[in-house]
């Protein structure tokens, strides 16, 4: 790998040498910086359907990869959307998130994205004196990356000013030597994203042929020639019930210890918010907060016990299955069920559970934030194989999903390395470690 022959030293924070031919400048030096002040004034009514306004562009259309992917577009009335022509998006501005959750993060604006505006979380790198793509790689590369968060205020939702981005010094070759950077890194930065989109379609095979599996096993069995009846479910095995889960399991929903008394979150009991249950298996290390013996008598939370299958009933996890492997305390939007008898394996009602999550959703009440009321889960219908046959069941799709499991488990750890390659080629590259002009 070649190197640059000729270096300086530099007093560049966390970079002490740069080529000899290269120059520091600022953001402010090369480009304009714009941001919207706010939707200040404005009303539901400034919001129109498509082609009535202009694109809003915010942080959630921004790729890892640097370009805008528009998801749930949000348009601004034209007459709205002219009153700010400084932050009207042109072909090739480069905006970055000022603040949120993904300050630093920057993208270069398309031809997907003309008639666009940005909304007050991001702002624009406009009139760009260098070749903008060189200075979107410059802007993601780990090292600039770090720079940011270092500088980025610490409060409630996380912000840098406009004054600290037009300050930020940039590495800046020739213009030509720019443009061949940035070639490079397209065409190597392209490679790495075609090898990541195409484990990430692999993944997604194999995430499809786990639900498969677990959905045939638990409505039609393991035995293939058996004979099946209709039901109120469609057509499950003849020898098979259809019960409610109130027939089979108990129910119980939990609460939150107030959270201004904080001896009640000073203890050593486990409790966990819905977030946690992610259609896994539900382990002790996922624990973050630990209640006192005080806090469990005087509220609402309750403990659920080893083996229970937890549901979110509320939020983002809405509908969302868990088999737990402690004993817990958990908050108000999550129920958990515990088998009645001696009659049921639990890991087949969570793997059952899994496979009717969309079932499940259509008990959402509330619209988006809403969620599922415990009464409903407890009238829930479900196919109800023997005691044995569950337990045949479970164990079978233990080992294919076990399996499975590892395949995207490995799949993933290439497509994070691949990833990691792509961050580290971009900042070497961009701080003159490595040379790849002629």
């Amino acid at each position: 790998m070649r190197k640059y022959e000729e270096i300086k030293f530099i007093g560049f924070t966390g970079l002490s040498v740069i080529p000899e031919h290269w120059n520091i400048g600022r953001i402010k030096d090369i480009s304009t910086v714009k941001g919207r002040i706010g939707f200040r004034g404005y009303t539901k009514g400034d919001f129109v359907e498509k082609n009535q306004g202009g694109l809003v562009i915010g942080a959630t259309e921004m790729t890892d990869r640097g370009n805008i992917e528009i998801k749930n577009p949000q348009f601004l009335s034209w007459q709205k959307y002219y009153e700010s022509p400084e932050i009207i998006l042109k072909l090739n501005d480069i905006v970055l998130v000022q603040r949120g959750s993904t300050v630093g993060k920057v993208s270069i604006i398309g031809l997907e994205s003309v008639n666009a505006t940005i909304n007050p979380s991001l702002v624009i790198l406009k009139k760009i004196k260098t070749n903008n793509q060189y200075l979107l790689y410059y802007l993601m590369s780990p090292f600039i990356q770090g720079y940011i968060s270092a500088q980025t205020a610490t409060t409630a939702i996380p912000m840098i000013s406009q004054e600290q981005i037009g300050n930020y010094e940039v590495v800046l070759p020739p213009l030509t030597e720019q443009t061949q950077i940035a070639t490079y890194l397209d065409a190597k930065t392209q490679a790495i994203d075609k090898k990541i989109s195409l484990l990430t379609t692999k993944i997604e095979y194999y995430k499809e042929l786990r639900k498969t599996i677990i959905n045939n096993a638990v409505t039609k069995g393991l035995d293939k020639k058996v004979k099946l009846k209709e039901s109120e479910l469609g057509l499950v095995p003849c020898h098979w019930a259809i019960k409610r889960i109130k027939d089979v399991c108990n129910s119980i929903a939990g609460g939150t210890p107030q959270t201004n008394i904080q001896e009640y979150w000073v203890g050593n009991i486990p409790w966990i918010p819905s977030g946690k249950v992610q259609n896994n298996i539900v382990i002790a290390e996922i624990v973050e907060d630990y209640i006192s013996k005080d806090a469990l008598l005087k509220s609402s939370t309750k403990m659920a016990k080893r083996n229970s299958i937890l549901i979110a009933l509320t939020g983002a996890t809405c509908s969302n299955i868990g088999y737990l492997t402690f004993d817990t305390a958990i908050n108000q939007s999550i129920v958990a069920l515990s088998k009645i008898g001696n009659n049921l394996s639990e890991k087949y009602i969570y793997y059952l559970l899994i496979s009717q999550r969309e079932k499940l959703r259509t008990l959402m009440t509330g619209g988006a934030q809403g969620g599922i009321n415990q009464e409903d889960v407890k009238y829930f219908l479900i196919p109800f194989p023997p005691k044995q046959e569950q337990t045949e069941i479970a164990t079978y799709i233990d080992a294919k999903t076990s399996t499975i499991d590892a395949i995207i488990n490995n799949l993933q750890l290439t497509i994070n390395n691949y990833y990691e390659l792509r961050k580290t080629l971009i900042n070497d590259v961009v701080t003159g470690k490595i040379k790849v002009t002629d």
